[in-house]
């Protein structure tokens, strides 16, 4: 298997033996992530978003129920499987790591043969999962992020803002006039048309981090985590010109013989007593000014992060 489609397992394990043991049995099939600290593991499954995690109970620093705790509190790694393996071996050590959510519990010593079946049944699981969800949350006509997507991303990355206090830049825009294109060109053409700008709603964006949805008919949504309001308004600025640059003729707008597009955003440190929902309405606030000053062009919110 090459290693770009190996799937990732986060090994929490604090004996060199055991950890060891796990590496020789799992490393031919997965790419391993290896961690002996509870408080580093949960800052690891965060970063690095593993596709399985295998979990010791009994851990130096935190025991692994605290840890899962703290998984399953988190959105953004609520959803990954977790196992524990454990030396404890009593019913009701395995009844309370099955009810804190983890998804199977195995118990030392390791067989390796178990420990491989099992991984293997959870991981195309995994696989099953991830599939379906990708299919719900894209979008039918351009198959970028969708808005449920996009609800869910954004929520995440307010979350994460929090914790790091770190700057979340927001993008809104709307295609201008496309209603009047529809009607003149016919809802076949429109389609073509979004197809070819929600394309650059994606390639316009530098980072992996970063992220374009079509949150509407016309309208699409780009958050750009840790990102300052100059580098959002760049970014909005690419996108605006670079969908000018397609030269989709459009005979019926008053602004250019061609499609354009308005934008408006915001650049906030998020905070435990503010709301993401806010933020949003204070984009597209900034769209309507786009909107109203002539279209064609990005608005930005002034805020004190500016």
């Amino acid at each position: 298997m090459a290693k770009a489609d190996k799937k990732t397992i986060l090994i929490i394990e604090d004996e060199t033996i055991n950890l060891n043991i796990l590496v020789e049995i799992l490393r031919d099939e997965y790419t391993l992530i290896l961690e002996k600290n509870g408080t580093r593991a949960i800052e690891r499954a965060e970063n690095q978003i593993p596709d399985l995690i295998l979990l010791d109970i009994m851990l130096p620093d935190l025991d692994g129920y605290s840890i899962i705790t703290a998984f399953k509190n988190n959105d953004l790694t609520k959803e990954i499987p977790v196992i524990f393996i454990s030396s404890l071996n009593e019913v009701k050590d395995e009844e309370k790591g099955l009810m804190l959510g983890a998804v199977d519990y195995i118990v030392k010593p390791y067989n390796a043969s178990i420990i491989k079946a099992r991984v293997r049944t959870h991981m195309k699981l995994v696989t099953q999962r991830k599939l379906l969800e990708r299919i719900a949350m894209l979008d039918g006509l351009t198959e970028i992020p969708n808005r449920r997507s996009f609800s869910e991303r954004f929520a995440q990355e307010w979350n994460r803002g929090v914790r790091h206090n770190k700057p979340l830049s927001l993008i809104i825009a709307d295609v201008d006039y496309f209603k009047q294109y529809n009607d003149y060109y016919g809802h076949g053409t429109g389609d073509v048309a979004l197809k070819s700008i929600a394309n650059v709603f994606v390639n316009v964006l530098g980072r992996s981090a970063d992220f374009a949805a079509r949150i509407g008919g016309e309208e699409f949504a780009i958050l750009l985590p840790e990102t300052t309001w100059k580098g959002g308004f760049e970014v909005a600025e690419k996108v605006r010109m670079a969908v000018e640059e397609l030269h989709i003729m459009h005979e019926c707008s008053p602004v250019k013989k061609v499609l354009t597009v308005s934008l408006g955003g915001i650049t906030l440190i998020p905070n435990a007593l503010g709301c993401h929902v806010s933020m949003f309405e204070m984009a597209d606030q900034q769209l309507y000014e786009a909107k109203a000053c002539g279209k064609n062009m990005t608005k930005w919110h002034k805020s004190k992060v500016d």
